[in-house]
């Protein structure tokens, strides 16, 4: 895999895109940005008073996100976190950089449910779960990325995610994928 790639973890809140994204960026030795971090704060208000997020709130987050990607397409590839729950919105990002691929992460609502409450300190409230369901666009065949299930360890997501990218490989031309994303399980 291009280690100037960028690599975007997306999925619903609750799947794990901080954890395993670090991991990934850990093992490519590759620099990592946390999505929300990129978020204004009247998003994160927002989103802590349960109200979902409407595309007007998403777009300068994602152009945020953008300029991260575009610097470092330029500069040996990185990984960050942030949703991407649909296809406008992943297409904005590979806009910023064409090689961009995506690691859908993936896994059952009741699992997801149970690790959102579990988590602590957090903006993004379990109740909000249904909206991003609800918003979720998956992974089309001609976008450049894999799913990973989200059942198991951090390190065994993070080991799945890894082969499913090396599998995927560079392709020829950065608009078209090598392969169609599969779920890795």
């Amino acid at each position: 895999m291009s280690t100037q790639r960028v690599i975007v973890v997306m999925g619903v809140a609750g799947t794990g895109k901080t954890t395993v994204g670090r991991l990934i960026a850990e093992a490519l030795a590759l620099p990592y940005a946390e999505g929300d971090a990129f978020h204004s704060a009247a998003n994160v208000a927002k989103m802590s008073d349960g109200i979902p997020l409407e595309d007007a709130d998403r777009w300068p987050w994602l152009d945020a996100i953008g300029d991260w990607i575009r610097d470092r397409a330029g500069r040996g590839g990185g990984v960050v976190a942030a949703s991407s729950l649909k296809r406008a919105y992943r297409d904005r990002l590979r806009a910023s950089g064409p090689g961009t691929v995506f690691v859908h992460l993936t896994g059952d609502r009741p699992l997801i449910e149970e690790r959102m409450a579990a988590r602590r300190g957090h903006f993004m409230p379990p109740a909000l779960l249904d909206s991003q369901f609800a918003t979720l666009e998956p992974l089309q065949p001609d976008e450049a990325g894999v799913v990973v299930d989200v059942s198991g360890s951090p390190e065994d997501i993070t080991a799945r995610a890894l082969a499913a990218l090396r599998r995927l490989g560079t392709p020829a031309n950065p608009g078209t994928p090598a392969n169609p994303s599969t779920p890795e399980n």
